[in-house]
């Protein structure tokens, strides 16, 4: 959930490190901070608030060197003030650490050193990792083996790097558990270390990623990787093609507004090299499936977190109606605590944006105990989520910066309408003239998104007349439930508006109860097989006198009839109409978010990556 940025070279590491703070800023963060190794001993640079206060900070109180490292805090423990945030030195000041992730075990290690008679200078828990190398680095033992040491001593999961002034040669990176990521960027003569990749893109391609339990040693021209208990450990280095460009906002006034727009290409990147409209055919080789091992699938857990878990929602659909498996979607927080029944013969199919996301990797951890085979659907390339599975399916996304979702949203659903065309055609479940239909549909879906997208301008007018709404009540059925729920969740994110959303056929049972004219209904009703049921749903709101918007296909005069405001969208094989019906209700959470001045971006009290329960 918090960004860490480490270098070591030639150059002044301050620069760096702020840049690579900035990257990392979709993040979600309170407090931020900079140490630099400076003439010989360690310089700290710390405030609450935007990284834009540390920069001032600096600018006013500059520090330079060629060793340094910087990190952006969510704060767990202790309030978001300068004396909380990162980084954190030692007693002796000549040792200093930043971290993402929570030490589990913090209060029983602060009473072990406070009997000491250490004294502690914040109220973090991240401060007895420092406390702790320290005490092992007085026994006369190396950073290495003092920080390998102390981090034996944590419980929980953990992203750690380290630097002392007693070997200002080195950095020393640590990852233990689902902490986020720890990633280790090749230069010519430096070295680079961040938590993700868009932090040190600017300068390197080429890519380390420790898995748990492994630790580097990183100088100017070289590193080294080791397990926690010092074996040694032969990483493989990835190169990284995205486009730093790509993560600007250009002409866009928000990054969740760009990203919107992208999906008319990031959904054409999803198809492109899978599927084959010639043949109508779809390839998914990182997957490593075999017919044989398709047809003894019994059934697949579909696993995830938030906007992921509403993919998964919609994908238990598709499979089940395509493929023919029965599809659980289970919430990945839960999972791991109810004792789930799985067997070798189960399928762990986890989403994560972020591929690190705490309580889905946990989850895909329980299945693998279990047995099960293990897939995921990630974004970030090289990310726990990925290493670990079975097989993969990678979101041809690139960066999404803005915290809520929106591309990372329309592309799983992509991947599990392809996902759903393999399994189905492996088993022998889809006949080839279905099959061909199937595939042939999705030649449709980039020119559908951006005929919604087309319609920006009458959204934004919808969104001017309800910018001050306190209350929505959004409505859907059978594939656009899920869209409900994603569409509400959007709204609540950013714009802070009270949103629920129901299945409409539960409206009679207790929700009805709501409708007034201050409780605007929105119905998800285009031209699918629950049409005539939300057009009932609709009469009944506005029977009651509640103001309803409906999302609709395009020339449905009884909807134009019905409602008060209309968000068209083009007619849609139906079951690709959550890719399509989810776009005019990312524009309406964005420009009532945006009319209302909030931060769209980064909104309040929210993270883009979430690896902490």
């Amino acid at each position: 959930m918090c960004g860490i940025v480490g270098y070591i070279g030639e150059r002044n590491a301050t620069p760096i490190i702020l840049n690579g703070l900035k990257r990392l800023e979709y993040r979600g963060y309170d407090s931020a901070g900079l140490a630099v190794l400076q003439d010989g001993h360690i310089e700290v640079r710390r405030d609450a608030g935007k990284l834009s206060n540390l920069t001032a900070l600096v600018e006013n109180s500059p520090i330079a060197g060629k060793l340094g490292i910087g990190h952006t805090r969510w704060a767990t423990h202790g309030e978001p003030s300068a004396r909380n945030a990162h980084p954190h030195l030692g007693s002796t000041k000549q040792v200093v650490v930043v971290h993402n992730g929570i030490v589990e075990n913090f209060l029983e290690l602060r009473e072990e050193l406070a009997a000491e008679g250490v004294v502690f200078n914040s109220d973090t828990d991240t401060e007895v990792i420092v406390l702790l190398v320290e005490r092992f680095l007085g026994t006369g033992t190396s950073l290495e083996e003092a920080t390998r040491q102390a981090l034996r001593q944590l419980k929980g999961a953990h992203g750690v790097v380290v630097f002392s002034a007693l070997e200002p040669d080195k950095l020393i990176a640590a990852r233990i558990g689902n902490a986020g990521g720890v990633v280790i960027g090749l230069g010519k003569d430096e070295m680079f270390i961040a938590s993700d990749i868009p932090a040190i893109l600017d300068h390197t391609r080429t890519m380390v990623f420790l898995e748990s339990h492994q630790m580097a040693v990183v100088t100017r021209t070289s590193y080294s990787v080791k397990n926690l208990d010092g074996s040694p450990v032969a990483p493989q280095e990835h190169n990284i093609g995205w486009d730093p460009v790509a993560a600007e906002k250009g002409e866009y006034r928000h990054f969740m507004q760009k990203e919107i727009h992208e999906q008319v290409r990031s959904l054409t990147d999803t198809l492109a090299g899978r599927v084959d409209f010639d043949e109508g055919t779809v390839r998914l080789p990182q997957l490593n499936l075999t017919t044989e091992q398709a047809k003894k699938i019994s059934r697949i857990i579909i696993t995830a977190c938030g906007t992921a878990g509403h993919a998964g929602m919609v994908g238990k659909m598709l499979i089940e109606a395509i493929a023919r498996i029965p599809v659980e979607v289970d919430i990945a927080s839960e999972f791991r605590y109810r004792n789930p029944i799985v067997d070798e013969n189960t399928v762990i199919l986890a989403i994560s944006q972020s591929g690190e996301t705490a309580d889905t990797l946990a989850a895909m951890d329980e299945g693998r105990k279990r047995g099960a085979k293990l897939w995921a659907i990630v974004n970030a390339i090289g990310s726990q989520a990925m290493r670990v599975a079975d097989g993969y399916i990678s979101m041809q996304v690139g960066p999404e910066i803005g915290v809520a979702s929106t591309k990372a949203f329309t592309a799983p659903l992509v991947d599990l309408y392809l996902l759903a065309v393999l399994l189905g055609d492996l088993r022998g479940t889809l006949k080839e003239k279905e099959r061909k239909q199937l595939v042939a549909d999705l030649r449709l879906v980039p020119d559908l998104v951006g005929r919604c997208l087309d319609r920006e301008p009458e959204i934004v007018q919808v969104a001017r007349e309800m910018k001050y709404i306190r209350n929505v009540l959004y409505l859907g059925r059978g594939t656009n439930m899920p869209i409900a729920y994603e569409g509400a969740l959007k709204l609540k994110e950013i714009s802070y508006i009270h949103a629920e959303a129901y299945p409409a056929g539960e409206m009679k049972h207790g929700p009805i109860a709501l409708v007034d004219r201050d409780m605007p209904v929105l119905a998800i009703a285009p031209d699918d097989p629950w049409y005539e049921k939300m057009i009932s749903q609709i009469e009944q709101a506005k029977a009651r006198g509640g103001s309803v918007i409906v999302v609709a296909t395009e020339g449905d005069t009884r909807v134009e009839a019905l409602a008060d405001h209309v968000f068209w969208v083009p007619k849609t094989p139906w079951l690709l109409l959550p890719v399509i019906t989810v776009i005019p209700l990312q524009l309406f959470a964005y420009h009532i978010a945006s009319l209302r001045g909030l931060d769209v971006d980064q909104p309040r009290n929210l993270a883009k990556s979430v690896t902490v329960e």
